[in-house]
């Protein structure tokens, strides 16, 4: 790397960069300055800014909103293989005899690992006498989840996935 093509000003923009910006362009620049290759900088940028995307994109949020005995959880995120743990811890599944409905609409439903997660919570709900709803998925999430999901027949275990 030559010192003529670096951009110094990008020095000033680490001061209001968000940290993982800064981060990425600081070990890039880090690993090409001991290397000398840019290839290798450029290729654990595009990694660092990768783990760093799945990192943000795994906060899933679900708030709880109860009244008698109808429960209402609304998903806000994207569900997929990174963020199944903080979904299922959302969910009070030892609740009996209750109507809950699980709202989608802030939510996109990425894979298989998401569809079973949902499952699992649906299945292990009705294990406890609920009635369960699911509500609001977009149409991708939709076709995703009525080709995979095995809780769509109200005689399924959680074996079954």
């Amino acid at each position: 790397m030559s010192i003529g093509t670096f951009d110094w000003n990008s020095f000033s923009y680490l001061k209001r960069a968000p940290k993982s910006d800064a981060i990425v362009m600081l070990v890039t620049v880090a690993i090409v300055v001991y290397t000398h290759d840019l290839s290798k900088g450029v290729i654990a940028g595009v990694i660092l800014s990768a783990i760093f995307f799945v990192s943000k994109i795994s906060k899933m949020k679900v708030t709880k909103q109860q009244s008698d005995s109808d429960i209402q959880y609304t998903a806000e995120g994207q569900l997929f293989f990174a963020s199944v743990e903080s979904f299922l811890q959302s969910f009070d599944l030892t609740v009996q005899q209750a109507h809950i409905v699980i709202d989608f609409a802030d939510s996109h439903v990425w894979d298989d690992s998401a569809v079973g997660a949902i499952d699992r919570v649906v299945i292990k709900l009705r294990e406890n006498q609920n009635t369960v709803e699911i509500r609001n998925l977009n149409v991708p999430s939709k076709r995703l989840v009525d080709k995979l999901a095995v809780s769509n027949d109200a005689s399924a275990k959680l074996s079954t996935h």
